[in-house]
């Protein structure tokens, strides 16, 4: 199912790392770079654990993957405004800032670490029993079970999986910005899911591959640019994505049930 909490576990992670950072007193002691090292740790890490909580939820439970991920949403999201009372949290060291704002032969940082992050993924789902449990699980969970897959494993690590990425998106944004605040990355959960339909994954389960969605994010910042560019109201850019999703979807649904009756003539 999709996981709506993303941002909520994006924003408390980067917020926990933020406060390790601009802890004065542990940058007196440890240094810059043992400080920064510590709050990249404890990024991921949290991210990783607020995925499992998701993947426990839903793997275990049997939450629905929506309903679950709301409630864990909200959840990060109120700890996160408790701990900084909607306030940002700035000023970190120099060092911390080469991670968002580098380059390495020409190319900023956090592109080459979405490449990375993109093949290494694509790797994991076709080459593993892992990525190929992934497929079984969300095409039919039930034949899964019954052709011996760890459905619960598959899901939880499925989970942690999109937890760590959280963490790691948390610290590029931070990097790149200097601050964490609760409410960054708001605008990104629409755009996330109209990249993953867009780029061929069912919302349901069981189809899609890395590389539509590789697509389907250089399409889409294409668009953003062009919305740059004829100076689009925020307002009415979140009408476009919205108007596009639901577009897609409906064509994915007639097409689907196109596929279904000629499966059921044959």
């Amino acid at each position: 199912g999709i996981d709506l909490s993303i941002i909520g576990n994006m924003n408390l992670s980067g917020i926990l790392a933020a406060l390790i950072l601009t802890n004065q007193s542990l940058l007196s002691a440890a240094g810059p770079t043992l400080t920064v090292l510590l709050a990249i740790l404890v990024a991921l890490l949290f991210g990783l654990l607020c995925g499992a909580l998701n993947g426990l939820l839903i793997g275990y439970i049997r939450i629905p993957a929506m309903l679950a991920t709301i409630g864990t949403m909200l959840f990060y999201t109120g700890i996160g405004m408790a701990i900084t009372g909607g306030r940002g949290v700035v000023g970190f060291p120099e060092v911390f800032m080469l991670f968002g704002n580098s380059q390495f032969l020409g190319l900023p940082i956090p592109l080459i670490v979405m490449f990375i992050i993109f093949a290494l993924v694509a790797l994991a789902l076709e080459l593993t029993v892992w990525g190929r449990s992934v497929y079984l699980v969300g095409n039919n969970y039930i034949a899964a079970l019954f052709s011996g897959v760890r459905t619960k494993k598959t899901i939880i690590l499925t989970y942690m999986i999109g937890g760590l990425m959280c963490g790691f998106s948390a610290l590029i944004l931070i990097s790149r910005v200097n601050s964490a605040r609760i409410g960054y990355g708001d605008t990104y959960l629409l755009q996330a899911i109209l990249v993953s339909v867009m780029g061929g994954i069912n919302p349901e389960g069981g189809s899609g591959k890395v590389i539509g969605v590789l697509l389907s994010i250089l399409i889409l910042q294409s668009l953003s640019s062009s919305f740059t560019l004829f100076a689009i109201t925020p307002y009415a850019r979140g009408l476009i994505y919205g108007l596009m999703l639901l577009t897609i979807m409906i064509v994915n649904y007639v097409y689907g049930e196109g596929s279904r009756r000629s499966l059921r003539k044959t």
